[in-house]
């Protein structure tokens, strides 16, 4: 009885392989299994290199926001010097103490503070 068993599991995988053969010559892929299983290879593949493209990325921009120091900042650098239009070398010159005023964004809170209303002035 084990015998005819694997007999009978010895054609049928010989008919599955004769199909197979027959699928590929035709430039089918061998079995529609085979054909998702390839997808799905392709897919994670697809995804890996995602994966790889946004961890450069996010690491590319950690390293944007580093300071000198070392330290970690989300904070817009602001200008520290300008370039001078007169000069024939325009090599970028300190503000100094004369730095241009950047205002931070206006807190959550500030929607409670009302806009101040202007006296006229009397003469």
């Amino acid at each position: 009885a084990c015998a005819m068993t694997l007999q009978r599991e010895v054609k049928d995988q010989e008919l599955h392989l004769d199909c197979c053969r027959r699928r590929l010559e035709e430039g089918l892929p061998p079995s529609p299994e085979m054909e998702l299983e390839w997808q799905r290879i392709l897919r994670e593949e697809r995804r890996r290199r995602a994966d790889l493209q946004e961890r450069a990325r996010r690491i590319e921009e950690e390293e944007k926001n580093r300071l000198p120091n070392g330290a970690y900042t989300t904070a817009e650098p602001r200008p520290n010097a300008y370039i001078p239009q007169g000069d024939n070398l325009p090599l970028p010159r300190p503000y100094g103490a004369l730095a241009p005023f950047k205002p931070s964004e206006a807190g959550s809170s500030m929607r409670h503070i009302r806009k101040p209303e202007p006296k006229p002035i009397e003469i």
